[in-house]
């Protein structure tokens, strides 16, 4: 019986750790083309496939089309948000080239919390 509970701790704990991972803040500072980070920026093309690391970023194939909404900065100037169709996350800057520029000045916002949540089937999904 003791075994049976110890086991369902270590799977509890592995659960939890994977819930944190997959909350944590990415950058708590993003540029967007307007305060609202409702506009485009701008639309690349993959040069490379991609898989993220978990639900929050955004997988694709070469030579598909994304269009950029946000760039986190500062502590993580690395990562872009943008859409493919209806999938919407995260990818690393150096996977795309841009095509087409459509914001000239970008404007630094405070990123929040909800901005680092899976995305799933059109709900959000809290761990």
């Amino acid at each position: 019986m003791s075994r049976i509970l110890d086991q369902r701790i270590l799977l509890l704990l592995i659960s939890f750790s994977a819930s944190v991972q997959s909350t944590k803040v990415l950058s708590e500072w993003k540029k967007c083309g307007d305060p609202e980070c409702e506009k485009a920026m701008s639309r690349v093309q993959a040069i490379t496939d991609y898989l993220g690391p978990d639900c929050r970023y955004l997988n694709f194939k070469t030579g598909e089309e994304i269009m950029v909404y946000s760039k986190l900065s500062r502590e993580n100037e690395n990562l872009w948000t943008g859409s493919k169709g209806k999938d919407f996350g995260y990818f690393p800057r150096d996977t795309v080239k841009v095509e087409e520029v459509f914001i000239g000045e970008e404007v630094e916002v405070l990123a929040k919390e909800t901005d680092f949540l899976c995305l799933h089937e059109d709900k959000n999904v809290f761990e």
